[in-house]
């Protein structure tokens, strides 16, 4: 093999002719060498599972989310210790998994810039973490995901396969951003630069999150998930062909819609519903602010 260094295009078509391989059939031996690289350039952030288009819509990289996906049916299950080297068994009482040779756990050097706290994160091979990353303990950032700068991913928040997170997000205690990684067609999770998502928060299902918006702690948002907007008086809804969306600077805080008809409204039950109760003004950023020194 050349020192060449492949291109993007090279290993999208090496991608596509190995995933496929018609199920039950021996995948070629190289295939293994294409997921390696397809890892690699994910973690140096060279492809991603979503791109963002001029007019703002992101669409999710097919041939990418193929090319997770043969990870896992390229791979085979082993004994791995933290750093993702193959181990039988530990006698040292050092904890130890078993998980696919193909995705291991990442391991990170001092110039690579990004802040892991000790305590039992983990972040696997694949995923994007750029510096100025700070990782509170216990966190987890799946595969294809992508972290941009400066952003916090707090204490038992997740971040699901190919979630794409922006620049100086706050991802707070407890926060789970769904993965979105079948069907390969589904775009994934987004939550812009400068947001903030809460304590208990949970988006999923290719929820986009706008630039500066703010969710309160325990707002859940699905595609299926009707959000209403008291400023603008409008209702914001996902549907089969397009993602629930949150505008920009929203601020949105869990709420509750009484039934109206039937025996629930008899019973006086009512749904938890999301509600954007204003816009980002300068007393939000102060409130929303991370100091510096916390990076």
């Amino acid at each position: 093999m050349s020192g060449k260094k492949k291109s993007p295009d090279d290993l999208a078509d090496r991608i596509e002719r190995y995933a496929d391989t018609p199920p039950g059939e021996t995948l070629p031996r190289d295939a293994k060498v294409a997921v390696r690289d397809l890892l690699s350039a994910l973690e140096a952030g060279a492809v991603r599972a979503a791109t963002k288009g001029s007019a703002g819509k992101w669409e999710p990289v097919r041939w990418v989310k193929r090319g997770i996906l043969l990870a896992f049916r390229a791979g085979k299950a082993v004994g791995m210790d933290l750093r993702g080297r193959n181990v039988t068994f530990r006698e040292d009482g050092m904890l130890s998994f078993v998980d696919k040779d193909t995705c291991p756990p990442r391991t990170f050097r001092v110039r690579d810039g990004v802040r892991i706290v000790p305590g039992g994160s983990s972040i696997r091979r694949g995923a994007y973490v750029a510096p100025g990353v700070v990782c509170m303990p216990p966190m987890y950032v799946n595969v294809g995901a992508y972290v941009d700068e400066g952003t916090m991913v707090d204490s038992h928040a997740l971040v699901g396969s190919c979630a794409q997170i922006g620049k100086r997000v706050h991802l707070s205690a407890a926060a789970q951003i769904g993965g979105v990684l079948e069907p390969v067609n589904a775009a994934p999770v987004v939550i812009e630069d400068d947001a903030l998502i809460g304590g208990n928060c949970g988006v999923y299902e290719g929820t986009i999150v706008r630039a500066r918006a703010v969710l309160g702690a325990g707002v859940l948002l699905t595609r299926a998930t009707p959000v209403f907007d008291l400023v603008n008086e409008t209702v914001y809804r996902g549907s089969a062909s397009a993602p629930l969306e949150i505008p920009p600077g929203a601020v949105v805080v869990p709420g509750a819609r009484r039934l109206r008809d039937g025996w629930g409204a008899d019973q006086q039950l009512a749904l938890s519903t999301p509600v954007i109760v204003k816009y980002r003004d300068e007393k939000t950023d102060l409130a929303t602010t991370l100091e510096q020194w916390l990076r």
